[in-house]
């Protein structure tokens, strides 16, 4: 059976009619668009074996570079299970490095979308922006900003980064939070391996200053010492280096954090600057400056990062020379020559040493003040029982005192009585479960109320004493069966429940 569409159905029509003489070679090649030769090693074909001359010979057979259905079912398998979150391009790099696969990208592209599991990116109606080239130089600018994301393991972190206009050099690190300590430990490093650059090309977030923070930050007040501008974008296009290298970092480092088994800030840290950065970014994203003179200029001797890289705050000097921050107090130990009462101190604090406290430049000794302690409640509830005894012992009348102090004159007697017996620490409160106060219910009543309120748990106080006076004739009242509930922790409805559910199973 031979299946012809419309065009071959009409070659063979026409070749018919030439066979037939119905029809010339030159009419027939104007028809279908073919050269005289080609109609005529078409007529010879027909004349040999009818109408399957329209049938090109290599219908049905397998092309010679095909490539095996197993290796296609092996890689969707690989993406379903390994690679479900890595877009087509990362795809074809981890297939070819660690599986050792080599797919052509449009077979890749084809297998991926028969299974429909092919990432994309999201796309929404863009403002019209005008191009900025990049610098021209690298360290005129250098662009920062955080992107919290779900990087590694199950919580979120923050991935805080740093890139050259120029080249798309990047320095970054991760953090548990967009901070300013992590800025400026980014910023701290950057200076460190490349220099001092001429501007930080940031957002309007508060860690940067700008109007949330009255234009004053740790790292604006930071920036202005070692010299460096602060530019403000007044939108996320504006650093839209830095915002196009998380979604770079998003699409590829999650997923290869993922297959390493990272689940930790200290490895992910370590995989970041000796894996990802070296061998993916400096080799495929990094680019050359246009002008090859660096701006970086080298630290002078003078600065010292530890002085400028850290958060600094102010202090009022009270008259006695003491301080308050984080809530203690500090004495100053150094030596001086004249009072600095009422004088602003700096205080530079560092997450790993602690802070210092500087005073036109010079560092200061400081210590701890330690208050005394006051009486705790159990000694002042003593101190009140001997001051009653002794207001006793010094009118020399019991009903006198317990008028004066407003103590029942039992309770006189009875702290007396323990005084006698066993000195000032027997007026402590005696923690016994078997002494019960006078005024309690008998043992049997809080029984059966007990095993009553275990047997009805939905019932609440006021229906479980009908329900109790009705049955079994006890005179208890609704607020007695709260204090007994109260006494076994049993006032709620699930408190009940769950009680009764435990004596089930130890039953």
């Amino acid at each position: 059976m031979i299946v012809m569409d419309s065009k071959a159905q009409l070659t063979v029509d026409i070749i018919a009619k030439v066979a037939e003489h119905k029809m010339t070679i030159v009419n027939a090649a104007k028809l279908l668009n073919k050269s005289r030769r080609t109609i005529e090693r078409y007529l010879q074909q027909y004349l040999k074996v009818g109408i399957q001359f329209v049938v090109h010979r290599n219908t049905g057979k397998a092309p010679v570079n095909k490539t095996p259905d197993s290796l296609k079912r092996q890689v969707q398998a690989l993406i379903k299970e390994k690679y479900f979150d890595v877009n087509l391009l990362h795809l074809a790099e981890l297939l070819e490095v660690n599986e050792h696969i080599l797919v052509k990208r449009e077979t890749l592209r084809s297998w991926a979308h028969n299974i429909h599991h092919v990432k994309r990116a999201k796309r929404r109606r863009a403002k019209a922006r005008k191009r900025r080239e990049r610098m021209e130089s690298p360290g005129l600018l250098l662009q920062m900003d955080g992107s919290p994301h779900r990087w590694f393991g199950d919580k979120k972190s923050c991935l805080i980064a740093m890139i050259d206009d120029a080249t798309s050099e990047v320095h970054a690190e991760f953090f548990p939070s967009e901070t300013t300590v992590g800025c400026l430990k980014v910023m701290r490093d950057c200076i460190e391996s490349k220099g001092l650059f001429k501007a930080l090309y940031v957002d309007r977030a508060g860690i940067f200053g700008g109007p949330k923070r009255c234009n004053f930050s740790q790292m604006q007040r930071a920036c202005e010492e070692l010299g460096i501008e602060i530019i403000f974008a007044n939108s996320p296009q504006g650093k839209g280096r830095v915002e196009r290298a998380f979604n770079t970092f998003q699409d590829r480092l999650v997923p290869e954090l993922r297959l390493n088994n990272i689940k930790d800030m200290a490895s992910a840290n370590a995989y970041l600057k000796h894996v990802f950065i070296p061998q993916f970014w400096q080799s495929q994203i990094q680019v050359k400056a246009k002008d090859r003179a660096s701006e970086f200029t080298p630290l002078p001797t003078h600065i010292n990062l530890d002085d400028i890289c850290v958060i600094k705050e102010h202090r009022k000097i009270r008259n006695d020379h003491t301080f308050s921050y984080g809530n203690k107090l500090y004495l100053i130990d150094s030596p001086l020559k004249y009072s600095i009462a009422n004088q602003k101190i700096e205080v530079r604090n560092t997450s790993k040493k602690g802070f210092t406290a500087y005073f036109a430049a010079r560092r200061l000794q400081v210590s701890e003040v330690v208050e005394t302690s006051k009486f705790d409640t159990e000694e002042l509830e003593i101190q009140k029982k001997l001051d009653v005894l002794a207001l006793a012992e010094k009118l020399g009348n019991i009903s006198e005192a317990s008028r004066l102090s407003g103590v029942s004159r039992d309770t006189i007697y009875r702290h007396l009585k323990l005084v006698k017996e066993g000195g000032a620490d027997a007026l402590k409160r005696q923690e016994t479960p078997n002494l019960r106060h006078k005024n309690c219910v008998d043992l049997d009543v809080e029984k059966t109320v007990i095993n009553f309120s275990l047997e009805h748990p939905h019932l609440g106080q006021q229906k479980v004493a009908l329900q109790l006076n009705a049955r079994y004739g006890l005179d208890i009242s609704p607020n007695g069966v709260r204090g007994i509930w109260l006494r076994e922790k049993m006032n709620t409805t699930a408190l009940r429940v769950e009680k009764s559910l435990s004596l089930l199973k130890t039953a």
